[in-house]
């Protein structure tokens, strides 16, 4: 009990601004990495153990800033793969038992729920009562399943989640892998047959889009617990794509949306993504072990990460912007954005040693305490607006809202900043 009063003090103090000025001064990683790791700890998994369980079954689908649940929302893939990610994760590195029950509890709901055993892949969405809603095939929700079940398995060595996770992968290289210009198409039917229209509720003509992003990502994390050669294979392939058709080498911006024959269809910068990817392809480099992928991925990675800085950042709030469509800026700030922003800059500044690589993770964590956090409910507020307020009518979970950016920030600081 002693040791739990001292924690919550010293949780309150760290996020409170209570630590002296010297002492951030002179230990400014290590009180970084300390501060998130604590509201990791204290903050995002409490709310989403205390709220978001569905007695039912699975998880709610969408819950109020205070966590009170919308009873009858539905339940998406994507969320849920997250929720099974996220829990996989926290046990896996911390250990604790509530972490492992409820990243089991995921699996189970997921595996039983979300994915089509007819025709393969993951369904878009199931109503409250767990039955069927939205059957079309969108690629970020094949990739998100594989990246939560690898993970389950990783932490917990459930062979089933494995085996999952690799009868995914194959459906994807079988029917959502372009086979005559490559890459991943973005939509389907549920029984695989190309939409007109692609996208979430099939609202644009986008063939493929930086959800690829997001395949690399799920190829990474199966690639570290299934050493299949074919999956390297395309692993590597991933990254030449990021690398050239979906980046542009003179504005060191990710193409965000193309056709099948990978012509860009927007004039569009999405700054999150950007700095998402630039740690995203460290990663899937230093998992295939190859210098030469490595020094290019390093390249491109510390361009979007330098032009996410200079066009994206609020310089005197360190928060970094949505995104620019043509001549407009989307200027508020969005949750997940300044979790990546954290996470891109330490990882550039731990390639590069480069000290403005770290002043603005900090400046940005700085927007994080003082805006993002929400105080009174827990979790953090999922949009601020350019003048500061937080949009407190938005909900803290639904389709898209979950415990992943800000948790993987947490994970990935904790991992990389080693502890003294």
């Amino acid at each position: 009990m002693k040791n739990r009063i001292l924690i919550f003090i010293y949780t309150v103090a760290l996020l409170w601004g209570a630590i002296s000025f010297a002492e951030a001064k002179n230990r400014p990683v290590e009180i970084l990495r300390d501060e998130i790791v604590l509201d990791l700890k204290n903050n995002i998994l409490p709310f989403w153990e205390k709220y978001s369980i569905d007695p039912a079954g699975g998880f709610y689908g969408m819950l109020g800033r205070d966590g009170t649940p919308v009873m009858d929302a539905p339940k998406g893939s994507v969320l849920n793969a997250r929720i099974l990610w996220t829990f996989s994760t926290a046990y896996r590195l911390y250990g604790d038992d509530t972490y492992r029950r409820l990243a089991d509890c995921a699996q189970r709901y997921f595996i039983d729920h979300f994915i089509d055993f007819q025709f393969g892949g993951v369904y878009w969405s199931v109503k409250a009562d767990g039955t069927l809603l939205e059957t079309d095939k969108q690629t970020c929700a094949c990739a998100y399943a594989i990246y939560g079940l690898s993970e389950h398995f990783r932490a917990t060595g459930n062979l089933e989640s494995l085996q999952k996770s690799i009868d995914i992968y194959r459906i994807m290289e079988e029917k959502i892998k372009d086979p005559v210009k490559d890459g991943y198409i973005e939509s389907f039917t549920r029984e695989w047959n190309t939409l007109e229209r692609q996208g979430f509720g099939n609202k644009t003509n986008s063939t493929k889009t930086l959800t690829h992003i997001h395949v690399l990502e799920a190829y990474t994390s199966l690639y570290k617990v299934w050493k299949d050669s074919d999956l390297r294979e395309r692993l590597g392939k991933l990254i030449d794509i990021l690398t050239t058709y979906l980046y542009d080498s003179h504005t060191h911006h990710l193409i965000p949306s193309c056709d099948s024959d990978w012509n860009s269809l927007d004039d569009m910068v999405s700054y999150g993504h950007d700095i998402e990817a630039s740690w995203l392809l460290m990663e899937a480099a230093k998992t295939l072990a190859d210098s030469q992928v490595f020094d290019k991925c390093k390249e491109v990675a510390l361009g979007l990460v330098d032009a996410s800085l200079k066009e994206g950042i609020n310089v005197a709030t360190g928060a970094m912007m949505y995104e620019r469509h043509g001549s407009s800026i989307r200027s508020y700030y969005s949750w997940w954005c300044q979790a990546e922003t954290v996470v891109g800059c330490i990882n550039a500044w731990l390639l590069t040693g480069k000290k403005s690589y770290l002043d603005s993770a900090l400046h940005t964590w700085s927007f994080i305490k003082a805006k993002i956090i929400d105080r009174e409910y827990g979790e953090w507020f999922r949009t601020v607006s350019a003048e500061g307020i937080p949009r407190y009518n938005e909900p803290k979970a639904n389709v898209w809202n979950c415990p992943y950016h800000n948790c993987r920030m947490g994970f990935m600081i904790d991992k990389w900043i080693s502890k003294e």
